[in-house]
């Protein structure tokens, strides 16, 4: 008697991902299977476990990520040594494995590192291409460098956020952003050269935003003003993120500090030019009491974002 014909029996499939992807798995067993993908852990998660206070688990957190394995190691050798096997030896061996690459290893190697040293900073296929021309000496297409991304995206390394024209409604084909999906993973492969803690928070909400069920785009607002010789300028503003789900929409910037009132309008100044109604947030890594200026903008610091089960 087959498995599939016992009742009240649960069946998981699990295996390398050179084998076979999540994507591969679902369509062999079409209707009769469903894909569960377990993220590391989120922040809230990784402080449940942790042995410290919250500012001793940030530190750890936005070092080292959020796979559950790193609670249980002790040094930072240890920790590093856990991530680095698990990037070269799962991870790149996955993709190398998977798609018979044998000649651009070193190719796949500098493409990891200007995406984990650019978080939150706009990229695209051809931009990245003549990074490695101008910068490597090197010759790659952008379709190869676009289909390389891809093999990391189906790895769950990185996830990739487009850009979206809020007033116009519309997606804007390129450029676009890539984050990690674990810290841990990016600061091991930099070799935790590059520990800068803003463009961390922002992947890190990035992540939580996705955990809780958002869809996440890069807002862009554009507008038009005269400069002093009334002449007609188009400008383009940014919102680090537009979360959507079916029953909510809000826009988000992530800011390290606002210690001025020129960084506070400098955050504030996208926002302040979208008219709908949707929620506006502004999450700092400063400890605050949340509040909400004079524009209905809410200000929030990352631990009360972190652990609040709504925001």
């Amino acid at each position: 008697m087959g498995l599939m014909k016992i009742r009240n029996t649960d069946i998981y499939v699990t295996g390398s991902n050179s084998k076979m992807l999540s994507t591969d798995v679902v369509s062999q067993f079409r209707d009769r299977g469903d894909e569960i993908h377990l993220n590391p852990l989120s922040f809230r998660e990784f402080y449940d476990a942790f042995h410290g206070d919250k500012e001793d688990a940030w530190r750890e957190y936005y070092t080292y990520g959020g796979l559950p394995r790193v609670l249980e190691l002790q040094t930072h050798q240890e920790k590093a040594d856990y991530l680095n096997n698990l990037f070269h030896n799962t991870y790149l061996k996955d993709v190398m494995e998977r798609h018979d690459i044998r000649n651009d290893e070193e190719v796949l190697d500098d493409l990891l590192n200007i995406i984990a040293s650019s978080i939150g900073a706009l990229s695209n296929p051809t931009r990245l291409s003549n990074t490695f021309k101008s910068e490597k000496k090197k010759n790659i297409s952008s379709e190869s460098i676009k289909q390389y991304l891809t093999y990391f995206e189906e790895e769950y390394l990185i996830r990739e956020s487009k850009r979206y024209d809020v007033k116009g409604k519309k997606y804007i084909d390129t450029p676009l952003k890539y984050y990690f999906t674990d810290m841990g993973l990016r600061n091991s492969w930099l070799n935790y050269s590059q520990l800068e803690e803003n463009h961390i928070m922002e992947n890190i909400i990035y992540n939580e935003l996705l955990l809780r069920g958002y869809s996440v785009d890069v807002g862009v607002v554009e507008y038009q003003y005269r400069d002093s010789e009334k002449k007609k300028t188009k400008v383009q503003l940014e919102v680090d993120f537009l979360a959507r789900t079916a029953g909510d929409t809000v826009y988000i910037q992530s800011a390290l500090h606002i210690d001025s009132d020129e960084k506070r309008e400098q955050e504030v100044h996208s926002l302040k030019r979208i008219k709908d109604s949707f929620r506006k947030i502004v999450i700092v890594r400063d400890h605050i009491m949340p509040y909400k200026d004079e524009n209905g903008i809410q200000f929030i610091g990352i631990m009360d974002f972190l652990f609040q089960d709504s925001f």
